[in-house]
């Protein structure tokens, strides 16, 4: 089993910054992919950021240049910077992963248990 444990997020003003954290830990042989998606209420949950293990990146057009997803793959661990946050990214953000638990295993998708970000003033 694997467990995600996020952290980062809170209520910040309308142009502010917020870094979201997710750690990755248990049974974990290689981690291929890791990302952010974010859900708001009455609507669907969408990829905001995503990194696979040999560094490449993709994100969501309404975050393009104000977010940055990064990883520490030494840790497990991968980081959302959020820049000049609009009230439009008030959601529950989720940590994502697909992970080998095994040699022998396929890849495994887990999800963390959500953390809310609120972009008010």
């Amino acid at each position: 089993q694997v467990h995600l444990v996020e952290s980062g997020g809170g209520l910040v003003q309308p142009g502010g910054s917020l870094r979201l954290s997710c750690a990755a830990s248990g049974s974990i042989f290689e981690i291929y992919r890791m990302g952010w998606y974010r859900q708001a209420p009455g609507t669907e949950r969408e990829l905001v950021a995503a990194i696979i293990s040999g560094g490449s990146t993709n994100y969501a057009d309404s975050v393009k240049g104000r977010f940055t997803i990064s990883r520490d793959n030494a840790n497990n661990t991968v980081y959302l910077q959020m820049n000049n946050l609009k009230p439009e990214d008030t959601a529950v953000y989720y940590c994502y992963t697909n992970v080998r638990p095994h040699w022998y295993s396929a890849y495994n998708s887990f999800w963390g248990q959500g953390t809310q970000v609120t972009v008010s003033s």
